[in-house]
């Protein structure tokens, strides 16, 4: 697979994606490199990782606790801690090798340590893939908020390694392919009809397919890095799916949502939603209906949980001025930015959610 161009980094995979490593740890000159690994990580894929590496440079590896609950200014300063005890410098390099979790708040620690220091990312995770590590959005959660502190800075490779994928349970890998038939839906029926059926995807297919994910969403972050128009399309899904997930994160009753598995709720209600307020012909959003009903359990809310679940929306980043800006579908492959949703029709896709999966 070729390199993929981002605005001032390229994405690289698997074995030439080690040798663009080695060549970029072989010309820059950093002081010493600090690999930030969960406990997952450290135990399934440092070794890999580090066997693969060609540096004289001294290597410190820093490990936090998985899991989005930790992805916490409190594990930043912990990070923060660790690197200033191992006296890094500015000059010093950070890798990021992990899922979201890791790639997220990794390259926010990275962004701040000292005013910056250098970052690539190595997504371990088919959600971190195809999503987190690409387009230099990093940050931690707000107690349940999700993502509400962060700046956007670009690393200086992604190495994509899908060997990784192995180490993954299949609640991860249906989490990582939400994000994949989001970027379907938003940008292109024909990747979204490759995706819908999936019962005899090869290894190689499922490269193909991460690759075209990748370039997707590449392509929407190159004509709008900063998030004004285009950009927000890649937040179908997650109005809703955020507050969904960051509600079921800090309600023990609940079951806690991977990111993906909260996000494919997220799509089915704003599909819905679509069908009454931007024309999202009804065949098309039945095929979108079945493919995640039959990929994704059916998680029950009462009407309190709603209510709740609605209240969070105006934590919503992509709110203005009080409003709740929803991403939703005038078809497949075409998104429809900064639509505003009553809570009586949100209420009526929940209710459709529940009645119908």
């Amino acid at each position: 697979m070729q390199p993929i161009k981002a605005s001032s980094y390229e994405i690289v995979f698997n074995t030439p994606g080690y040798e663009a490593l080695n060549n970029l740890l072989q010309t820059a000159v950093y002081s010493k490199i600090f690999v930030i690994v969960d406990s997952n990580t450290h135990e399934h894929c440092l070794a890999t990782f580090l066997s693969l590496l060609q540096t004289d440079v001294s290597i410190e590896v820093i490990e936090i606790t998985p899991g989005e609950e930790n992805k916490t200014i409190e594990t930043c300063s912990g990070v923060w801690d660790a690197l200033a005890n191992l006296d890094a410098d500015r000059k010093g390099l950070i890798i990021n090798l992990g899922g979201g979790v890791v790639t997220d708040l990794g390259g926010f620690v990275a962004s701040t340590f000292k005013r910056g220091m250098h970052f690539i990312n190595i997504p371990t995770t088919l959600l971190s893939m195809v999503d987190a590590s690409v387009g230099g959005k990093t940050g931690v959660d707000l107690g349940s908020l999700k993502n509400l502190i962060g700046v956007i800075n670009n690393p200086e490779l992604v190495l994509i390694d899908t060997g990784f994928l192995a180490t993954l349970s299949k609640n991860e890998m249906r989490s990582g392919l939400a994000e994949m038939y989001k970027h379907g839906l938003i940008a292109s029926e024909t990747y979204w009809q490759q995706l819908s059926d999936l019962t005899s995807m090869t290894t190689e297919d499922l490269n193909s397919l991460i690759y075209d994910s990748v370039v997707i969403k590449n392509e929407v972050v190159l004509k709008d890095p900063t998030e004004k128009n285009l950009r927000k399309t890649l937040n179908y899904g997650h109005t809703l799916g955020h507050a969904i997930e960051s509600y079921c994160l800090s309600h023990s009753k609940l079951t806690t949502l991977l990111h993906g598995e909260a996000i494919a709720i997220g799509m089915i209600l704003e599909s819905y939603i679509s069908t009454k307020l931007t024309a999202l012909p009804q065949q098309q959003f039945k095929h979108i209906h079945k493919v995640f009903s039959e990929m994704y359990d059916t998680v029950s809310f009462s009407k309190d949980d709603i209510h709740h679940i609605i209240e969070l929306l105006k934590h919503d980043k992509k709110n203005t001025n009080g409003k709740v800006n929803f991403v939703l579908l005038e078809s497949i492959g075409k998104g429809v930015i900064d639509q505003e949703v009553s809570n009586e029709l949100i209420y009526e896709a929940f209710d459709f959610y529940a009645t119908n999966s």
